[in-house]
Order: structure tokens, then C-alpha cells, then sequence
């Protein structure tokens, strides 16, 4: 695709040009396999990182990608980052089909999708400044000049909450929630319109968490920019989600709207998260474990070097039916916009 041909589509100037509604995100079928070394002598053995997951996202909406560790949520958010290329399946940013894509159009497209990691520590260089940090993505993506570059920065520093004169002080100086703050302050200097968060406010104490989670809704209320937020913790994804995917061993076991999710999860996966999820009791006003029995899981997380026949889940779901093993279950509508992948949906109800 030419140059000519991406900026018809709009794609990288901005979440500002993405109308509501306008899906920015879709996968079809996304698999991603490893190959590693089983020792000397030996075939080296597949990890089957993501199996078959397709799913879309529209502007200025979250999507949640949920799991234990080890299912895959990860791995997703490097294909969608384009940062691996996928095994199989497609991969389209704003209509884009990134899995053909050439270099040129893939580099050009880059900008448009950004990523805020999970340790603010870590991501920031030690060595160099708040501004160098900001300025960065737009002396390689963009033609500015350097005090073009420093006043979108200082502009910047102040949407997310921090002081101009911040500009010129070393991470080290900043406490873990200003450094997460920096850091989405990085992810959108470029205007895109897909941001990944993987894990962002893990890393922070649960006071931090509150204040980082409502920065990324009120810039994306005046940005329109979507999210994929990739996290192990319902209770954070309750607050900030609209969608919700649930992932167990590289699969989709469910996919729903927030709010259909958590009033009537209908996996026995996912009602075992919800299960294992402190909530306060609106009665007793005080925090209450809701521990079904039905629901706990037992065992661990098998390896994804050796997966189980049929469901993947079958080895620690207390519905489990010798059928289970034999079937791998597709994703099956259950109500608008509900989905979920398991053969017993109608019998558990």
C-alpha cells in the first residue's frame, strides 16, 4: 500500500478523525505458535501461545482481555503491537489487513497503535530525561522541530496531570504513579487510536491504581482513543471496561459486554474469576469472598506445550464430561452480543 493510500484512510492522524462507532481493531482466527528447544537430540516442541481468537473493538472503547497468568493475554497484545508477526489468522488495524501488509505500510501504520507496560520503573530510560522520553516518538515518526517537540511534551505533561517544569527532571525523581503517568503521556504524543495497556496499574499501590484508571477514561472521553486493557484483576476491570474477553490457555472461553458479563457470567471459567474476586457486600456494607463451591477451580494452569484434548479447560472444570475431551468447543451466542465456548452451556445453566 502506498503512502498515498494509508492517509486516505485516516489511519495515524489521530483519534480525533475516528468517528464513534468506527471499528479500529479486528482479529480473525489469530494464532501464534513458539517453537522451543526440548533439550539436546530431542524435536523441538510448539507452544500454542493464542488459539483462534477473533475479536473486534470500535473508538473510543475498552476492551478487556482477562485470565490468569499464562493464558495468552500477553501474547495477544505483541501481535496486536505488531511486534510478532501471527502464525495464522488476520490481523486488521482500521480495515488495514496487517498480516499482508508490507514493511512500508506496517512501519507508517505503527504509530497509530502504542503500548503502556506494566512497570513504570522499567519502562522509562534512567538516563534520560521526562522530555527526551516525550520527545522521542515525534523526532522518529514526525518532522517538527525541537521546540515544536518540547511544546507538545510540556502540553502533555500537563494532560496527564503533571507540572511543565516536570519536563526536565530524571524518572527516578517521580513516585510510580507520576511515572505511569509519563508513560501514557508517551503512548499518546503520536494521537493514536488504539493504545495497548498491559498490566498499567499492577505495579501501583490501590490509591495510585484509582487515580491512574480515571486519567485513561477522562482522556479517552476528550481523545476517543480504544483500549485493550489486559489485566488479572476484575475489580479493575469492572471500573474501566465496556467489553470483556475472558481467556484460558490462549482460547476465548467467553466474550461479553461488561455489564452482561459480571451480572450473568455464563462460563464455568468465568464464574470461577468472579468467584475468586473479593466484592463488598452491599448488605452487611462490609468486603465478603463469594466462594461457590461449584465454581472453585482446583489444579493448575496446564502447559501450553501440551494442551488438553478438546475444551482446555476440561482438566479443572467441575462440569467436565468425558465429551469434553473430545470437543473443542466453539464460541455460541447467548444473547446480544454474549458469546461463550462451552458444550454444557444449556444444561449448567
Amino acid at each position: 500500500m502506498s503512502t498515498n493510500a494509508i492517509a486516505a484512510t485516516g489511519i495515524g492522524d489521530g483519534p480525533a478523525s475516528t468517528a464513534a462507532g468506527t471499528t479500529v481493531l479486528e482479529t480473525d482466527a489469530l494464532t501464534k505458535h513458539y517453537m522451543v528447544s526440548t533439550g539436546a537430540f530431542r524435536p523441538k516442541a510448539t507452544v500454542r501461545a493464542l488459539e483462534s481468537v477473533s475479536l473486534t473493538l470500535q473508538a473510543g472503547r475498552t476492551l478487556a482481555v482477562v485470565g490468569e497468568s499464562g493464558c495468552g493475554k500477553s501474547t495477544l497484545a505483541r501481535q496486536i503491537a505488531m511486534l510478532e508477526a501471527p502464525t495464522a489468522g488476520r490481523l486488521r488495524i482500521g480495515g488495514i489487513d496487517m498480516t499482508e501488509a508490507d514493511a512500508t505500510t506496517r512501519s507508517a501504520l505503527r504509530r497509530s497503535v502504542q503500548m503502556v507496560f506494566q512497570n513504570p520503573f522499567a519502562s522509562l530510560n534512567p538516563r534520560k530525561k521526562v522530555g527526551h522520553a516525550l520527545e522521542e516518538p515525534l523526532a522518529i515518526n514526525t518532522k517538527l522541530g525541537r521546540a515544536e517537540r518540547e511544546e507538545r511534551g510540556r502540553a502533555m505533561l500537563d494532560r496527564v496531570g503533571l507540572s511543565p517544569e516536570h519536563y526536565r527532571r530524571y524518572p527516578h525523581m517521580f513516585s510510580g504513579g507520576q511515572r505511569q503517568r509519563i508513560a501514557i503521556a508517551r503512548a499518546l504524543m503520536l494521537e493514536p487510536r488504539l493504545v495497548i495497556a498491559d498490566e498499567p496499574v499492577s505495579a501501583l499501590d490501590v490509591s495510585i491504581q484509582a487515580q491512574v484508571l480515571n486519567l485513561l477514561m477522562d482522556l479517552q472521553e476528550a481523545t476517543g482513543v480504544a483500549y485493550v486493557f489486559i489485566s488479572h484483576n476484575l475489580a479493575v476491570v469492572e471500573l474501566i471496561a465496556d467489553d470483556v474477553v475472558v481467556m484460558y490457555l490462549g482460547r476465548i472461553m467467553e466474550r461479553a459486554p461488561k455489564a452482561a458479563l459480571f451480572a450473568a457470567p455464563r462460563h464455568p471459567y468465568t464464574r470461577a474469576l468472579l468467584a475468586s474476586t473479593p466484592r463488598v457486600d452491599a448488605v452487611r456494607g462490609e468486603a465478603a469472598l463469594a466462594r461457590a463451591a461449584r465454581s472453585a477451580l482446583s489444579g493448575e494452569l496446564p502447559s501450553p506445550l501440551s494442551p488438553p484434548s478438546g475444551c482446555v479447560f476440561r482438566t479443572r472444570c467441575p462440569f467436565a464430561v468425558p465429551r469434553c475431551a473430545e470437543v473443542v468447543p466453539a464460541l455460541e451466542p447467548q444473547g446480544e452480543a454474549h458469546a461463550a465456548a462451552c458444550i454444557r452451556l444449556a444444561e449448567i445453566g
